[in-house]
């Protein structure tokens, strides 16, 4: 987190918006006295990763298998 003065924040206030927008927290101070937090008012869509889910979720072989009848008149099979 980066802490600037009113002065500079004034100064320098689109590039401060440049940072925020891409994930820096700044906060204005008064002085040493922080104020307020610069904040973007939409938070950036995370990329989806692939395998983020790898390891965390199993497939049996009894995935593969048929369903019994009972199942397959509930779903209207």
């Amino acid at each position: 987190m980066k802490t600037y003065t009113i002065y500079s924040a004034k100064t320098h206030l689109s590039s401060l918006i440049e940072l925020v927008c891409a994930g820096e927290e700044i906060v204005i101070a008064r002085g040493k006295t922080p104020l307020v937090k610069l904040v973007p008012l939409v938070q950036p869509d995370k990329a989806r990763q692939f395998g983020a889910m790898r390891g965390k979720a199993t497939v049996t072989d009894a995935f593969f298998e048929p369903l019994p009848e009972d199942e397959l008149h509930a779903w209207g099979q």
